[in-house]
């Protein structure tokens, strides 16, 4: 049966996209789900705990990771996407590549998730805009982090002259015209603000969270990703819990997924499905009580 992306790209409730991490190296899950059986056992656990969306991956964009061969994306990619189409699964492309956006799409996968925004390659926009039906997903993009050394590895890309806010918008609608520019359809554009790109600290992503409204006043349905950065330790920390561990900051996330939901994102990305399903199951039901 076909699956109505329009429905999809138009959602009136939050839904929910489960992390599908096929690499080696991603800061909180590396290594789990290389295996095909094993991408292909995780994506089926996290659609049966209510994932809307399965978000596949094969190349980490932590700080300081190194870049995998187009040919070992591209074949880790398809494996999971033949194992998943037929399960009925609705499967987002974390590539930023257009030769494995391409191939992804031809095998059955609806939706490109590039992490650059249509900036590190020119084509993959242009291969969005040749399947209409497909949906593409524009995230706030100041280039590629730089290597791991420091606290703060990507400080000489976190400076935001007016104001995180200010910046993060104006940019992020600026690439969004050059998708536009390449042919993309405004009804096909998912944008999302990159919480943790170029935005280390509590005081790069509490802001842009904190105007969510203003995204959403853009016109286009927002992404959020909060699940598992670094600003979501720091918040613990803050808070006094001295060595936050993985189920508590999936916990944050979960509270983060909540509040996205009361105010009406498009989705939450999220490593653990069932908590933030819980969560956002919250969140649009004070959002519809408090609207009605």
């Amino acid at each position: 049966m076909a699956i109505d992306m329009k429905a999809i790209h138009d959602s009136q409730r939050t839904l929910v996209m489960g992390v599908l991490n096929i690499t080696e190296d991603s800061f909180s899950d590396g290594g789990l789900w290389l295996a095909p059986e094993a991408a292909k056992a995780h994506g089926e656990a996290m659609m049966k705990a209510g994932a809307d969306i399965i978000d596949i991956g094969a190349e980490s964009t932590r700080p300081g990771a190194k870049r995998v061969s187009e040919a070992d994306e591209k074949a880790r990619v398809l494996g999971a996407v033949d194992a998943l189409i037929p399960e009925g699964a609705v499967l987002s492309i974390d590539t930023t590549r257009a030769s494995v956006a391409l191939a992804a799409l031809e095998h059955g996968a609806q939706i490109i998730n590039d992490v650059s925004g249509g900036q590190l390659d020119r084509e993959l926009p242009h291969v969005v805009a040749d399947h209409s039906d497909c949906l593409y997903i524009v995230q706030h993009w100041r280039g590629w982090l730089a290597g791991a050394a420091g606290n703060v590895p990507d400080a000489d890309t976190s400076r935001y002259e007016h104001g995180v806010v200010n910046d993060v918008h104006d940019e992020l609608m600026r690439q969004v015209d050059a998708v536009l520019e390449a042919g993309v359809r405004a009804e096909q554009v998912i944008i999302d603000p990159g919480l943790g790109f170029s935005k280390p600290g509590v005081e790069h992503n509490l802001p842009i969270l904190a105007a969510l409204d203003r995204f959403n006043a853009a016109g286009y349905p927002v992404l959020i990703g909060a699940s598992r950065k670094r600003f979501v330790g720091s918040l613990l920390a803050g808070a006094g819990v001295t060595e936050p561990d993985m189920a508590s900051k999936d916990n944050v996330t979960a509270a983060i997924s909540a509040l996205c939901a009361e105010h009406g994102v498009w989705a939450v990305r999220v490593h653990d499905v069932a908590k933030s399903r819980d969560a956002v199951a919250v969140g649009n039901a004070w959002r519809e009580y408090a609207n009605a």
